[in-house]
């Protein structure tokens, strides 16, 4: 079953994007076909993800604010495929902390063994679906590794509902320091920003759902709408309306 959580993720593109549901628990793929002048912004959510175009896989680390993506370089259309994992649960799989991938994309072989992510780069691209060929490596990954700590998800849970840091330490049995070396190995960051990230996530989902923006900015847990659009255009690069129009 598909996280409730990963629904969010998607943007409006002029480029057809689609997901599903990964067998991988906590986990979705994704492909899409990025075209010349294609820009579609992808937003701060939480998550990393594991990516193919051809020719390449890479890794997307956790976002701070939105990054521009499109097509790598002259020509037509480009194909992507990724598999997008739950926050807090990439790092282990992908055996790097989060930190060290804040705000990056980076090239599967500086990760892995060149020679493995060599022959992995060319099942995939051989493959007649590359999207179910990379949810296959992930969940290879996955089996060899060892399980996310499940307080990880707790935590998600927590601030994702709107729960301060101090609260949500203590619900997890750690101390307020102890949640934040873990959470910028798990996430990439500290709670306080991992919380904004996931507060711009809800928000983006009632708005999308047809709320009003004073009403987003109240339940979303906003000082006020002001605030809220401070916040969006901070993290997501542009105005509520602008993105809402993408």
């Amino acid at each position: 079953m598909a996280e409730p959580y990963a629904e969010q993720h998607s943007e409006p593109s002029p480029a057809p994007y689609r997901e599903r549901a990964s067998r991988l628990t906590g986990a979705v793929v994704w492909t899409r076909t990025a075209v010349p002048g294609d820009a579609a912004p992808v937003l701060p959510d939480g998550c990393m993800d594991l990516l193919w175009t051809e020719g390449r896989l890479f890794v997307a680390g956790p976002d701070t604010r939105a990054y521009a993506s499109g097509t790598d370089g002259p020509g037509g259309a480009r194909r992507y495929a990724g598999v997008r994992f739950f926050p807090g649960t990439a790092p282990s799989y992908l055996g790097v902390p989060a930190h060290e991938l804040r705000d990056r994309r980076v090239d599967l072989a500086d990760l892995w063994d060149g020679g493995e992510v060599r022959r992995l780069t060319e099942r995939v691209d051989a493959a007649a679906d590359p999207a179910v060929a990379l949810e296959a490596v992930a969940m290879e990954r996955a089996a060899d590794a060892a399980a996310p700590d499940p307080r990880l998800r707790a935590v998600v849970a927590a601030l994702s509902s709107g729960a301060a840091v101090a609260p949500t330490a203590e619900e997890v049995g750690w101390s307020e320091r102890q949640l934040h070396r873990r959470a910028l190995v798990a996430f990439g960051y500290g709670p306080k920003t991992l919380a904004r990230v996931l507060r711009l996530q809800r928000a983006l989902a009632l708005v999308r759902g047809g709320a009003a923006a004073a009403e987003v900015a109240v339940v979303a847990g906003y000082a006020d709408q002001a605030h809220l659009a401070r916040e969006v255009k901070e993290l997501a690069g542009a105005p509520l309306g602008v993105l809402l129009r993408r």
